[in-house]
């Protein structure tokens, strides 16, 4: 994986770093059928990003093993996840941190730019994530009950086209994460706790 650090010691995550790669191979006419694979974790900024720059974000459950399955079933040539995992398919099929910091350099080389610079190409959303622990044998229990669905239906109407919510179980944990996105530090802040607190008083571990 690759996490960098701007010349003003901004942090760069995946998200960033796939923007500027995917600009960068558009210029050059190789970034295929204009599209980046991310996943649904990804920051909504990067969809932004794409509309702005004519570049369809593709996005797969989490998990690098599922952009790779998309990009080799459509035939697209980049992708990767928000932790800095990249998957750069004209070299290799897996992730490689040194490959993902050199096509980094590259992209800065051929724009001329700082990545202090290469950066603004993308506005990051506020996001506010949430970790709750479920059992689990909870978990498919909490993610259909009626109440929590109803509580972020209302939020995502709340939010329309500003923002997003996102909750799912953990594959590796029994935990269920909350996260949503929006223009607003403390209003998704409290949105995301609501739906915390809603999921551990009827499903928390610690209830």
């Amino acid at each position: 994986r690759l996490l960098a650090v701007d010349d003003e010691g901004n942090i760069i995550d995946g998200d960033l770093i796939m923007a500027i790669i995917a600009k960068d191979m558009q210029n050059a006419g190789k970034l295929a059928k204009n599209t980046l694979v991310a996943t649904v974790m990804s920051n909504l900024g990067l969809v932004k990003m794409g509309l702005e720059n004519d570049i369809e974000v593709v996005c797969t459950q989490v998990g690098d093993r599922y952009v790779l399955e998309e990009m080799l079933r459509s035939g697209y040539v980049l992708g990767g996840e928000q932790s800095g995992h990249l998957i750069l398919l004209e070299h290799a099929t897996t992730g490689d941190g040194i490959l993902s910091a050199l096509r980094l350099l590259q992209a800065l080389r051929n724009s001329g730019q700082k990545l202090s610079q290469a950066r603004k190409i993308m506005n990051i959303f506020p996001q506010i994530l949430i970790n709750v622990e479920v059992a689990n044998a909870d978990k498919t229990a909490a993610l259909q009950d009626l109440d929590i669905n109803e509580s972020i239906n209302n939020i995502a109407d709340e939010l329309g086209d500003s923002g997003r919510i996102f909750v799912r179980a953990s594959g590796t944990e029994s935990i269920i994460r909350v996260m949503i996105e929006g223009e607003k530090l403390e209003d998704i802040k409290h949105k995301a706790e609501l739906v915390a607190q809603l999921l551990c008083d009827k499903y928390g571990v610690n209830k």
